[in-house]
């Protein structure tokens, strides 16, 4: 560490703490040649990486991206901000200590449809049906199915049943 008042490459660790949180680490130096002393933050810098999208093009990662996709999906579900915060920074922080330079839209869909199912099966299939991009009932109607199938619902419990009723104001 380059000492800030004469800018000498030698200096040493008098004393090093963790802050409160855990995330930092401060710590006391010396500068061996004009010994004056100073503190140092050291934390952790973790990268997200950069997303490859279905179009072939490339960007940079976007958290409030996420968040919006996240909220969209858990509109009007019994689901509290804080739990929606917790998502989010755990999918960041899951993406980011994966090490890799790239990472594709693909894979954060589905990182995000493993956290919803385990969060709220109707915001699930919300998301689903987006990132899946359903074009009909019948796409709604299987997600649902392989959701109840993956619980183990055998007696018809997961499946999706649509009626249409149309009456003609003429018959009565």
């Amino acid at each position: 560490m380059r000492c800030p008042v004469c800018a000498h490459d030698d200096t040493r660790v008098i004393d090093s703490r963790l802050s409160n949180s855990g995330d930092t680490v401060r710590r006391r130096r010396e500068c061996q040649s004009c010994q004056a002393r100073f503190n140092t933050l050291e934390r952790l810098a973790l990268e997200p990486p950069r997303v490859a999208k279905r179009d072939g093009s490339h960007e940079a990662f976007n958290e409030d991206k996420l968040r919006r996709g996240l909220e969209r999906a858990l509109e009007k579900r019994p689901v509290d901000a804080r739990m929606l915060e917790a998502m989010v920074a755990d999918l960041c922080r899951k993406l980011s200590v994966m090490g890799v330079r790239e990472i594709e839209s693909r894979q954060i869909g589905e990182a995000v449809m493993d956290a919803l199912i385990h969060v709220d099966e109707v915001a699930y299939v919300r998301y689903a049906s987006v990132y899946r991009q359903f074009q009909d009932t019948a796409a709604f109607a299987e997600e649902i199915r392989q959701l109840g199938a993956s619980r183990g619902e055998t007696t018809g419990a997961g499946q999706l049943s649509l009626t249409l009723t149309v009456s003609d104001a003429n018959d009565e």
